[in-house]
């Protein structure tokens, strides 16, 4: 899943994160074979599934370990941020093992938290199957900082019944997804066309993709912008194009996230949206239960399929354990194939591994246009501790804000916003 960056951390953060309970008494870089392994996880909204699976997996652990136990807890998602930065600070209270949102893979990394596991990663037999896209979101200039836990990318969800009763397909093109938006509002002026979000980063993405723009480029070792080339611009105008009292008009739709979307949606006053297979849950418990499918979000030539970002989550080491050997141990627990088939049907958490997902997709057939969008190609936010600064700061969902709202025009926003992402490359070193 796509997470906020880092932010700085107040001294009273660090002085409570300070006397916290130790890892287990034993010394940052020793290995001891017992003892507490301390483990954070992120809270889901619905956490008991979750819990459950993990369960197994710490019991299955213990039964191998003799003298070890795993203490698992559960942290807010909103607080990961502040927690994780503490632990860094202070190794004495910090955790073994974390879970944490893929794009914040190069920042911890520069941050000196993980430990570099790349030795056990490439000798593990499971990770031959892990999909490529999913192993490039624990890499770090060649080296590996974690396992995968999960995938989630998004694709294109349309009202059935809305479709049907207007003479309508699923569209093949973004053009044709354009054009069939305006045609619902226009015959249905109670719905949005498509919902779409100003503030909604991982929903634009995919027409700056497909236009074959890039968020930027590498040279050397860091990045430059390239949210203001010509390919990119074109995509930007396309998204931008679906706000209006044609579609979704941008007094309301500006300021709208992914969940507000997906959201509207679920509730019946769109017909169409860009929705995550983590949004699966969401749809069938609202108001169109029964009233919708799934298809690939379409990319610019018909019958294409836009590159989506590949979100998800990465379980890491912390590299001031005390305890490496069982922390790597318990990693692949809780990462393994096993596992993730489980998480799989607990929480329809896409697995990682592309076996896992196949079996997957035969037990629950709604996967499947996100397995074959996983398929035609995804995309990843730059390996740079830059992006946090730019994801923190809101640089790319300002950029698309002030194209909607008519404050500025697609050529000065996209250049704004690269030299404001160029400034934060550089920073990062």
């Amino acid at each position: 899943m796509k997470l906020p960056a880092r932010i700085a951390v107040p001294i009273a953060l660090l002085t409570l994160a300070a006397c916290a309970p130790a890892t287990s008494g034993g010394a940052a870089g020793s290995d001891d074979k017992s003892g507490t392994l301390r483990v954070w996880l992120f809270q889901e909204v619905a956490n008991k599934p979750k819990q459950q699976v993990v369960d197994q997996a710490v019991a299955a652990f213990e039964q191998r370990h003799k003298g070890a136990e795993v203490e698992v807890e559960y942290i807010p998602v909103e607080t990961r941020a502040q927690r994780v930065k503490a632990a860094f600070n202070d190794p004495a209270s910090a955790p073994d093992l974390i879970e944490y949102g893929n794009t914040d893979t190069a920042g911890y990394v520069k941050d000196g938290g993980l430990a570099d596991i790349t030795a056990e990663f490439d000798a593990w037999a499971e990770t031959k199957d892990t999909d490529p896209t999913a192993r490039t979101s624990v890499t770090v200039d060649g080296k590996v900082y974690g396992a995968p836990l999960f995938v989630g990318v998004r694709a294109l969800y349309y009202r059935t019944d809305v479709f049907r009763d207007l003479g309508l397909a699923a569209p093949k093109s973004q053009a044709e997804l354009v054009s069939t938006a305006k045609k619902i509002r226009k015959a249905r002026p109670e719905l949005y066309g498509i919902a779409v979000g100003g503030a909604y980063t991982y929903g634009a993405m995919p027409f700056v993709w497909a236009a074959g723009g890039e968020l930027a480029t590498r040279q050397g070792d860091s990045y430059k912008a390239a949210v203001d080339s010509e390919a990119a611009r074109k995509g930007i105008a396309t998204y931008a194009s679906l706000f209006g009292d044609d579609n979704c008009p941008a007094a309301k739709c500006a300021q709208m996230g992914g969940n507000a979307t997906v959201t509207a949606f679920a509730a019946g006053k769109a017909a169409m949206a860009i929705g995550g297979d983590f949004s699966h849950a969401a749809v069938e418990a609202g108001a169109v239960k029964g009233k919708y499918a799934v298809v690939p979000l379409p990319g610019a030539t018909p019958g294409s399929i836009a590159p989506a970002f590949a979100g998800g989550n990465n379980i890491g080491v912390l590299k001031s354990t005390s305890h490496r050997t069982l922390a790597v141990d318990f990693l692949k627990s809780l990462t393994g194939k096993e596992t993730q088939g489980r998480l799989f049907d607990a929480m329809g958490f896409l697995p990682t591994y592309t076996d896992v997902r196949t079996a997957a997709a035969r037990r629950q057939p709604f996967v499947k246009p996100f397995i074959d969008t996983l398929g035609a190609g995804t995309k990843f936010v730059p390996a740079s501790p830059g992006w946090g600064q730019i994801d923190a700061s809101l640089v790319l969902p300002t950029m698309f804000q002030e194209v909607v709202s008519g404050r500025k025009d697609v050529a000065t926003a996209s250049g704004d916003a690269a030299k404001k992402m160029d400034a934060a490359f550089a920073a990062a070193g």
